[in-house]
């Protein structure tokens, strides 16, 4: 989900986490959320850059790489497989 965030460009951690609250899953904590992006980045698929704000903290920005596409594109396929098959036992279960 988090590679997903990143499908329109570049962002940073505060607005990864509420463009994934926004989209239901909940909030998502610092704590949580910049050790998946730091494993992300040392997988090779977000790149990172730290930029200097004119007022306030700085902050670090994620881009996704060509592998972070690759590995989205695959994962997502095998996701909708996964909840295409849940979604068709759970409709025989309700009959």
């Amino acid at each position: 989900m988090v590679l997903a965030t990143l499908t329109d460009g570049e962002n940073y951690g505060y607005e990864i986490a509420k463009n994934l609250s926004e989209a239901g899953l909940g909030e998502i904590k610092g704590g949580t959320l910049y050790p998946v992006l730091n494993r992300l980045e040392e997988a090779g698929l977000v790149s990172a850059e730290f930029r200097a704000a004119e007022r306030g903290p700085g902050r670090r920005y994620y881009q996704l790489t060509p592998l972070g596409e690759q590995t989205l594109n695959e994962q997502g396929g095998l996701w909708l497989s996964f909840d295409e098959s849940v979604r068709a036992v759970l409709a025989k279960g309700h009959r």
